[in-house]
């Protein structure tokens, strides 16, 4: 904080009787983090601080200060108390939302908490506008507001502000967790600067003629106003529409069109709910059974010819989507799935162009879906599955038990080179989730399956490896080879902190190196090439690291 020259010259009994007096404003809490404050037991470990700063013209008396625990205040940085406050609220939505197995925060879990989404909008059409009412927000007030038709797409809508208690999240439409702009958001908003553009809803009625008004774009903005106070919020609302239509403008907004930024296992994620969307169709169309699915990938695609490049990108997103929601996938507690935050070793991209990139089957398949599935030996069936046992057994060995997340990677190769001690486990799985090294290692994987093969004179396709189940000597093959790669000491030595781990390396670098054991530039890293069949040999597990 700002020197304030008020408490400069407070003694100790005044600023005591100063704590107490906040104390009792905040109803005995942090005004932070909300978690209670004890005199006692806190004794020394509490700031005074300017709620707004003196650099924004804040007062340098007491109604303008608050008492916090010294950690909350130190690690809130540069922000005003204001802001702190709102993000460590969201910082505990994140948290509850990732304890019950979800990736982050959305617009539901920020409604939830502040008394929204309960309420359902029941709508009255006329000639040319909409009636409704908000009775159970307290204002019984009849609303007349006007419809407007799209030109182009014939869609309806109507603009208007609606309280929070009958807005809901749309997590088909939108699925993205809420990421660090947030607080970007949170500053422009109580610096009084005007939301821009307004959120898009959409309604339709349920069985008793009511129904929610869903939001599905402006998250973030309807978000950080709520955590501000804001009890209504602007929309456009939909009226009745196809949501598909909507689905397919949304994911298009986030991808080709680049509209809006998507993380890509976002953009997977809604692909995934674009094939499903189309394979009703298909069924629709066909007059087949919701059960009937006696059609091939390769049907969908020439049935739906003028998206075929969508179409075939639709399949291979809904097999990513399902191994990336698997709850027997291990690696997935070590992914970073939106942002660029060192909390966890890997990013979700790093994931695409290892394990997606090495062994997911790219194009359509031929054989029906629903082919082998009652005999376990459906294609994608066995890859999705043999996938998430493939990655677990990665994070089994690199990560779990290794990883400490409050310890994370940020600047963790400076810290090393400055001398300070961090834990072999820790290290190793850090440098071993850069993608340059695992986009590596995951075609050696993929070396060790086709040697098996080929020794086992067995002829598989190539690019469809996991397409077949993989036998239990091969699995051990595979464990070998990833614990064996473990125990390379170039992962735990901070000698090479500066040279090979601190500068941002490409594919090809490792490449190299695993092929030659050195550097491009001549640096020895290991102490010889990777010897495959010296690899797979059984060892016992590497010191420091569950087996």
């Amino acid at each position: 904080m700002a020197q304030s020259k008020y408490l400069g010259t407070l003694d100790a009994e005044q600023r005591t009787k100063l704590e107490q007096k906040l104390l009792t404003r905040q109803t005995g809490r942090c005004f932070i983090c909300d978690d209670p404050i004890d005199l006692i037991l806190h004794k020394g470990q509490l700031d005074i601080d300017h709620i707004d700063p003196l650099a924004e013209d804040g007062l340098d008396a007491e109604n303008n200060f608050a008492l916090t625990h010294a950690s909350c205040n130190r690690s809130k940085g540069a922000a005003n108390l204001e802001i702190a406050r709102r993000l460590a609220e969201f910082e505990r939505l994140q948290t509850q939302a990732q304890e019950s197995g979800k990736r982050g925060a959305n617009l539901g879990d920020v409604l939830s908490r502040h008394n929204g989404g309960k309420s359902l909008l029941r709508i009255r059409r006329e000639a040319g506008h909409v009636e409704f009412s908000v009775a159970e927000a307290g204002d019984n007030a009849i609303r007349k507001v006007p419809i407007y038709q799209d030109k182009l797409s014939g869609m309806e809508s109507f603009f208007t502000a609606l309280p929070l208690e009958y807005l809901h999240h749309d997590d088909r439409i939108n699925p993205r967790s809420i990421g660090a702009n947030i607080r970007g958001l949170i500053e422009e908003f109580l610096q009084k600067r005007p939301q821009l553009h307004v959120g898009l809803a959409w309604w339709a009625p349920e069985n008793d003629g009511a129904g929610p008004v869903k939001v599905f774009d402006g998250q973030h903005k309807a978000a950080a106003q709520i955590l501000l106070g804001t009890r209504n919020l602007p929309v456009r609302v939909f009226l009745e529409p196809d949501v598909n239509v909507l689905l397919q403008a949304n994911t298009n907004a986030g991808g080709k069109l680049r509209q809006v930024a998507f993380d890509t296992a976002v953009m997977r994620h809604l692909g995934s709910s674009l094939y499903v969307e189309r394979v009703k169709r298909y069924q629709s169309m066909r007059g087949l059974a919701e059960n009937d699915y006696s059609f091939s990938e390769q049907d969908l695609v020439r049935f739906f010819r003028g998206e075929r490049r969508e179409m075939e990108r639709y399949i291979v997103d809904a097999q990513r989507d399902a191994i990336t929601h698997d709850q027997e996938n291990a690696l997935l507690e070590f992914v970073e799935w939106a942002g660029k935050s060192a909390d966890r070793p890997l990013s979700y991209n790093t994931v695409e162009r290892s394990f997606f990139r090495e062994f997911l089957y790219k194009k359509a398949l031929d054989t029906p879906i629903d082919a082998g599935m009652e005999e376990g030996t459906n294609p994608r069936q066995l890859e999705r599955e043999q996938m998430v046992r493939l990655m677990s057994l990665f994070a089994a060995t690199f990560f779990v038990g290794n990883w400490d997340p409050e310890l994370g990677g940020r600047r963790l190769e400076s810290q090393v080179q400055g001398g300070e001690k961090i834990a072999e486990p820790h290290l190793r799985a850090w440098r071993i989730a850069r993608e340059e090294v695992l986009s590596n290692v995951t075609r050696w994987i993929r070396l060790v399956i086709a040697n098996f093969y080929a020794y086992t004179g067995k002829v598989i396709h190539e690019d469809r490896q996991l397409h077949s189940r993989l036998p239990d000597e091969l699995w051990d093959r595979l464990q070998n080879f990833i614990e064996s790669l473990s125990r390379l000491p170039c992962w735990i030595d901070r000698n090479l902190s500066s040279t090979v781990f601190g500068p941002k390396q490409n594919s090809e670098y490792w490449e190299k190196v695993f092929q030659t054991g050195k550097a491009p530039s001549g640096i020895q890293i290991l102490a010889a090439p990777l010897d495959l069949n010296e690899m797979i040999r059984s060892r016992t597990p590497v010191a420091g690291k569950k087996s």
